[in-house]
């Protein structure tokens, strides 16, 4: 791989502009610990010139939200016949949207939340108090209001007394239409990395989440010191086992390619509830990829340089 060309594509104009910078950025530092050539590429108006006039032997997908999780990108790459390190444009747009991220998996037999989802018009034209009294008999209470597609929790909120879903619902819709309602379960917070080796899909140890104002949104997420990690999570060994397979399963009933991240909670009679899975994580210092990673014994930059490779094969 030595001497490889890598165009690490990042920041983009979604809402996690800044996320996916600094997720770039530390990639492509580990990756020139590794001896490729990688450059830092802004996904702009010029991106689609650059990828002709200066082709990489490979690109990675370093974007979040939007055009980068969504399976835009994805599918310009996949239009130049660019190898590129991730899932396809088709998994992409299976993850991205939550509601059918989760319907695929309930229907394989895995345990999620229950949920409703309903679009910003629905309020209006059917009268806003009466759709959220039925939310509210139809889950219950506490119930987490997110937008139906996106990440890093932007307008995600719990929500414990009927009074807050008013202000709940308009900081949903600031980050889009339809929002996605669900249960609310309490328990173990973990996160499962699945990289894919010449083996299949592995999952690397869960880590437990655990943010100091008990609840994992924008700002726990990517303030340092404000949200401890424990890697392995402290589960009992029967439930590091069946998360373990709970995010391998997803990775392939998606049709996720490469790596992806699966969120779940662990009730305390063990039952593992999926919540959502992300097939272009975040590689911030404060993120959870690069903590499995460290876990399992191995480091970003050898991991990406292998899938790197592994894009490049399946050119080849």
């Amino acid at each position: 791989m030595v001497d490889r060309t890598v165009a690490v594509l990042a920041g983009g104009l979604s809402h996690e502009r800044d996320v996916s910078l600094r997720s770039g950025r530390r990639l492509s530092v580990a990756l020139r610990a590794e001896g490729l050539v990688v450059e830092e590429w802004d996904t702009d108006a010029g991106l689609l010139e650059r990828l002709r006039t200066q082709r990489p032997d490979a690109a990675i997908v370093a974007l979040h939200g939007g055009e980068g999780e969504n399976g835009a990108v994805q599918t310009i790459l996949e239009m130049l016949d660019v190898p590129y390190v991730g899932t396809s444009s088709r998994g992409c747009r299976r993850a991205w949207d939550k509601p059918t991220a989760k319907a695929l998996v309930a229907d394989a037999g895995f345990t999620t939340p229950d949920w409703v989802v309903l679009p910003h018009s629905t309020f209006r034209e059917l009268g806003a108090q009466a759709v959220l009294d039925s939310m509210v008999d139809t889950l219950g209470l506490p119930m987490i209001l997110k937008p139906d597609q996106g990440g890093s929790a932007l307008g995600a909120q719990v929500v414990k007394d009927v009074a807050e879903m008013p202000g709940a619902m308009v900081g949903c819709f600031a980050y889009g239409d339809t929002v996605l309602a669900e249960k609310f379960v309490s328990g173990v917070e973990v996160a499962v990395t699945v990289i894919e080796g010449e083996e299949g899909p592995e999952a690397l140890p869960a880590v437990e989440i655990v943010p100091e104002s008990g609840v994992y949104d924008y700002t726990a997420r990517y303030t340092a010191g404000l949200t401890d990690f424990f890697t392995p999570a402290r589960i009992p060994d029967d439930a590091a086992k069946a998360v373990g397979e709970l995010a391998v399963a997803v990775h392939r009933q998606l049709g996720l390619r490469d790596i992806s991240r699966t969120d779940a909670v662990i009730t305390e009679d063990g039952t593992v509830h999926f919540l959502a899975v992300n097939p272009s994580p975040g590689l911030t210092e404060t993120s959870i990829v690069p903590v499995a990673i460290e876990a399992a014994g191995s480091t970003l930059g050898s991991v990406f340089a292998d899938l790197v490779g592994r894009a490049i094969s399946r050119k080849s």
